[in-house]
């Protein structure tokens, strides 16, 4: 139903609770200036678009404010008109012209009152209205609009100006006053119409984000993606892996992976909302045992660990599949091989999605028990990977590294106790790995190149207390402060004997060759001789 409405009723059915938005919609986003520009359209007669309402007798609980003005409730028998698209527009009138309700004392300095502006060029092109903070205002030159549907407060302003002027803003008020707002009215009980009506709407005007969209499309009034997301970030966040609620666009790619067998979320949106209702337990079971998968038997204690966030995509996808049953000693082989020549290849460096897609449809036959290629990449790992990275924890190498170091089960320095890796790696910015080699003690020995000084190689678990106790000391000097026997010791970190013996060039080779047959071996690799690294 297409029925046009003047200003003053859409203001009044505001107030009066017959026009209310829906929770899936997004909030008030549109600067004030804006919203200033839309009056001046209304002003000038210029097309302002279309709001479309859809028209219920059913009450959502998940309703929100209308910009900063708490909505009152509804009279009981009257149909309530939810906006499904032109929120902005509708939020930006009432919020201008209205002065029934008083706004959230939080958002008084969000929305700017608008006036007419009496100097501004009545042209075509330029604005005549404007948003102003009190202290900006000329009462001189400009006129509230928020007085154009009040006749008292009109009248009070209108008597103090000129005659010229009283003529020009008398004009403006019923202009506006006579407008008219273009809307149509979609009358429908049924909720999952509602959400593909929003769902298109939007995808003819403002693209909102995947998940908004998403949240529109599976929307019910028990349950709500967005809301969905931030229950497993809760639940998550004990684990160290809070980010991956958070994380919508990988959330939103998980949920793909799983329920469409393809990463791209943009696969969701043909999906009936009622089936990602359904299986959302699903879904979130699977980023459960994907996430315990990767605690258990790869020490990943946080998303930030990762060495690419996207690995936990085909691995959701793995674990949405029989759910029930235990994983094999072979599917877990073949996911641990898969984990480590990928993080190691840099395989999804750049633009990963293909490489992703192919891997979730592999990890799916995996769990299937049919003929998977998931683990069967191609790479080579050899002492130069650890010689030329430098330690950085934003990087993938590093993180790969920091995995391989935890896979050893490492040992403090010093104390020879077994290193608490929950603690260690819960919090990526902790300082819990430093130099084997102090770098002062390198610079004082002449060695000036920092990408040398800081590549991988010369990275060990170290604590801030255990650094700070080693200071700039050599190796052979600190060695006095270790346990008398540290074969353990060095054997849990990769510490080649020539550390020692303060034999920067020796550890360096030694270490990085030591550490390429470890990362050889987790990708089940066959580990070179050491004549072949030579």
């Amino acid at each position: 139903m297409s029925e046009p409405v003047q200003l003053s009723k859409l203001i009044s059915r505001v107030i009066s609770g017959e026009i209310r938005i829906p929770g899936f919609q997004r909030g008030f986003v549109w600067e004030p200036q804006r919203a200033a520009l839309l009056m001046d359209s209304i002003f000038k007669d210029y097309p302002i678009g279309s709001i479309l309402l859809w028209r219920s007798r059913s009450k959502l609980a998940t309703e929100k404010q209308l910009g900063g003005f708490d909505l009152p409730d509804p009279q009981q028998d009257y149909p309530i008109d939810y906006v499904l698209d032109g929120q902005q527009r509708v939020t930006s009138i009432f919020a201008t012209f209205q002065t029934t309700l008083p706004p959230h004392a939080e958002d008084a300095d969000v929305w700017l009152p608008i006036y007419f502006d009496f100097d501004a060029q009545a042209d075509a092109q330029d604005p005549q209205f404007v948003a102003l903070l009190s202290a900006d205002v000329d009462p001189d030159r400009h006129f509230p609009l928020r007085s154009f549907f009040d006749p008292v407060a009109f009248a009070d302003l209108y008597k103090s100006l000129p005659q010229a002027r009283m003529t020009e803003i008398v004009r403006v008020q019923q202009r506006f006053v006579g407008a008219l707002v273009p809307a149509e009215t979609f009358e429908s009980e049924d909720r999952s119409s509602v959400a593909i009506v929003f769902e298109r709407v939007n995808r003819m005007g403002v693209q909102l984000d995947m998940l908004q969209l998403l949240t529109a499309w599976t929307w019910s009034d028990d349950f709500d993606l967005q809301v969905k997301f931030q229950d497993l970030a809760d639940e998550f966040e004990s684990f160290g892996f809070a980010d991956v609620g958070a994380d919508s666009d990988l959330m939103l790619r998980c949920c793909a992976a799983i329920l469409r067998k393809d990463p791209d979320p943009t696969a969701l949106v043909d999906v009936n909302g009622a089936d990602v209702r359904a299986e959302f337990e699903r879904v979130a079971t699977a980023l459960r045992l994907a996430i315990d998968f990767l605690r258990k038997q790869l020490h990943v204690r946080h998303l930030k660990f990762l060495p690419y966030p996207a690995l936990l995509i085909p691995l959701a996808a793995f674990f949405s599949v029989r759910q029930s049953d235990p994983i094999t000693d072979s599917e877990r082989l073949t996911l641990l091989r898969w984990f480590w020549r990928t993080s190691y290849a840099h395989r999804y460096s750049g633009n990963p999605y293909r490489n992703v897609r192919s891997d979730v449809a592999e990890a799916i036959s995996l769990r299937n028990g049919q003929p998977s290629s998931l683990a069967e990449i191609d790479l080579e790992v050899d002492p130069e990977f650890f010689l030329t990275r430098t330690f950085s924890p934003r990087t993938v190498a590093t993180r790969a590294f920091i995995l391989t170091l935890a896979s050893l089960t490492p040992r403090s320095l010093i104390s020879g106790a077994t290193i608490d890796l929950d603690e260690v790696l819960s919090e990526p910015n902790r300082k819990e790995y430093h130099h084997l080699f102090p770098r002062a003690y390198l610079t004082r020995e002449g060695v000036a190149d920092a990408n040398e000084i800081n590549a991988l190689v010369n990275l060990g678990f170290l604590s801030r207390a255990e650094n700070r106790t080693i200071s700039d000391k050599a190796p052979s000097d600190y060695r006095s402060m270790l346990p008398s026997e540290i074969s353990d010791i060095q054997a849990s970190q990769a510490l080649p004997d020539s550390l020692f013996a303060d034999d920067w060039n020796g550890f360096r080779r030694e270490r990085s060759m030591a550490l390429a047959e470890i990362a050889a071996r987790l990708c089940e690799l066959e580990p070179k001789s050491p004549d072949e690294y030579e």
